[in-house]
């Protein structure tokens, strides 16, 4: 049952929190609802679950038309098509999957006036993957900086998803590695460290995190 599973995460992420001398709270779960229905996201919404992360445009689109009653704080964490910049400028708080300066300009330019600053993170390839999108490290001071300068968005942070691993402390050296190298840019009031999934999230908290974006663990396998 969803209440229940949220009930659990929850309690594991405090109890990390406590572990790794983290401020009680400061994690955030961000339930990763991309291929889950709008009823699904309903009972989350129902157990307490206020912020939901959504991979596809369109098929966001259509869930926020049919939980357009509910208090959702909706966040965009799929790689960014051009394309689909003015619908996620329109109807999205967050944006966690900035990749490059085109990217930003085009969601600053496209916020409606009506609406406050977007969110966004600036996305990292931590690993190194050619697989995944993202900024190289020693890219994403520059892009900082240029994203900082644009009107109608807000940076707040950075997003990592590193290669899978199993081992704790393999899990733990790529947070530790992004969250060090944003902590130097001391320039930018950046508060946001969105790392940690279902299997790594207890690492990712140990190493700064600041929200989790938690899908399998709360709504089981991907539909």
């Amino acid at each position: 049952m969803i209440k229940t599973k949220l009930e659990c995460l929850l309690a594991q992420i405090r109890q990390a929190e406590i572990a790794y001398e983290r401020i009680p709270g400061s994690v955030l779960l961000l339930a990763v609802s991309k291929t889950k229905t709008a009823m699904e996201i309903a009972q989350a919404y129902s157990a307490g679950q206020r912020h939901f992360g959504e991979n596809y445009c369109q098929e966001a689109l259509k869930k926020q038309y049919e939980l357009g009653a509910y208090d959702i704080t909706w966040h965009f964490i799929g790689p960014i098509q051009s394309n689909k910049t003015k619908l996620i400028a329109k109807h999205f708080s967050w944006v966690h999957s900035v990749d490059s300066l085109k990217i930003a300009r085009r969601l600053s330019e496209q916020r409606p006036d009506s609406l406050p600053p977007l969110n966004v993170c600036i996305q990292v390839n931590i690993s190194g993957e050619h697989s995944k999108s993202g900024v190289n490290l020693h890219e994403l001071s520059q892009l900082c900086e240029d994203v900082t300068a644009l009107p109608n968005i807000k940076l707040r942070g950075v997003m990592g998803v590193p290669m899978p691993e199993d081992d704790f402390e393999c899990q733990r050296k790529p947070f530790r590695t992004l969250f060090q190298a944003v902590i130097k840019l001391s320039n930018y009031d950046l508060d946001t460290f969105s790392f940690g999934m279902s299997g790594d999230l207890n690492a990712a908290i140990a190493e700064g995190s600041t929200m989790v974006r938690i899908g399998t663990a709360l709504f089981g396998n991907r539909g």
